[in-house]
């Protein structure tokens, strides 16, 4: 793998986005965090970008900095909690909580005014009204880099558990390689699953750099990643199809 190699993606999401993403993925309501968990997992996807050398904004480091900060505060007793003179509440967590209750209202109200705006363009389309009951997938833009590196994680973890694999040094793998192997596995308007593109892979450095020659091939968008529903598997296909 090029040593060098650094992903750079044109648009990415701030460590808040991360945290509401991970609210629902467990399907918890903001007010139920806990503090420990949220803290393992958004530490655990800082890791995953490390090993990716996706390069990160400062904001993600101060982030972690104060999950880390609040999950030492929340295993004290109140009693022998740190003076806070900004604190009004005895619970840590309030502030976080406060913050993407915000931040998820200022996102909502941003897609609520994009909807209109999209409605409006339709308003002088000359096509037809879509087909009723058709389901268009969502778009990359749609799914986000986190539910990639969810995806990553998952093959990561299914590569670990695996008794039979060994890493091999020997052997070096190229992203140009991987992308050429990509893009054959797309050509001709086949789609593929995220999972199928890794299950020939032999050591976990073979699907870090498959995972960041698809990462390159969506920057230049060459190919696409498309998902039914949400936590639903992802798909590649090509950009064309």
């Amino acid at each position: 793998m090029e040593a060098d190699y650094k992903v750079k993606l044109e648009v990415f999401e701030g460590p808040l986005d991360l945290l509401l993403y991970l609210i629902k993925q467990d399907e918890i309501d903001i007010y139920d965090i806990s503090l420990e968990r949220i803290t393992g997992q958004y530490l655990e996807y800082l890791q995953a970008f490390k090993e990716l050398n996706i390069e990160l904004a400062g904001e993600f480091i101060v982030m972690a900095a104060n999950l880390i900060y609040l999950k030492s505060r929340s295993l004290l007793p109140v009693d022998q909690q740190p003076p806070d003179e900004d604190a009004a509440e005895d619970d840590p967590r309030w502030e976080l909580i406060r913050q993407l209750i915000e931040y998820k209202k200022f996102k909502e109200a941003a897609a609520e005014l994009h909807a209109r705006q999209l409605e409006q363009e339709k308003i002088f389309a000359r096509e037809g009204p879509p087909t009723r009951g058709a389901q268009e997938p969502l778009q990359l833009g749609e799914i986000g880099i986190f539910q990639l590196i969810h995806a990553f994680q998952i093959v990561i973890k299914r590569i670990e558990a695996r008794q039979d694999v060994q890493e091999i040094f020997a052997e070096r793998f190229s992203v140009s390689e991987k992308i050429d192997a990509i893009l054959q596995r797309v050509a001709e308007g086949a789609r593929v699953r995220f999972s199928e593109l890794f299950g020939a892979a032999a050591s976990r450095l073979e699907v870090v750099v498959t995972f960041l020659a698809l990462l390159e091939l969506i920057r230049l968008k060459q190919v696409r990643a498309t998902q039914r529903t949400l936590f639903d598997e992802i798909e590649i296909a090509a950009a064309a199809t």
